[in-house]
């Protein structure tokens, strides 16, 4: 249960961090208000997730570093913004971190 937590916790993050450069500098408020609502509940779903004993550091892990590969993607693919080597050899070795992580029993 603290996986399908932390999975909808990264999905509402990415959601939200989407809809922050959607919103024109939190001009718009429609935008806005998905923003708010994104954040406040990746941050309880995270929180829950933790309260059922997943390990601080993993959690974090998993949260922002697949978290900022999605959004990196999404910009990419959806935004508009660019991608060359360097960029996607940086989400390679986010991915690779968790991973690592993960396999080094530190949960």
């Amino acid at each position: 249960m603290a996986w399908l937590l932390l999975v909808a916790a990264i999905v509402s993050e990415v959601v939200a961090t989407s809809a922050l450069k959607l919103s024109n500098g939190l001009t718009n408020v429609g935008w806005s208000v998905v923003v708010f609502i994104g954040y406040v509940a990746s941050l309880i779903l995270l929180a829950r997730a933790l309260k059922l004993e997943m390990p601080v550091g993993v959690a974090y892990a998993v949260w922002a570093g697949i978290g900022t590969a999605a959004i990196a993607l999404i910009g990419t693919l959806f935004l508009g913004e660019g991608m060359n080597l360097t960029k996607a050899a940086g989400i390679v070795l986010i991915i690779c971190g968790v991973v690592v992580l993960n396999l080094s029993g530190a949960h």
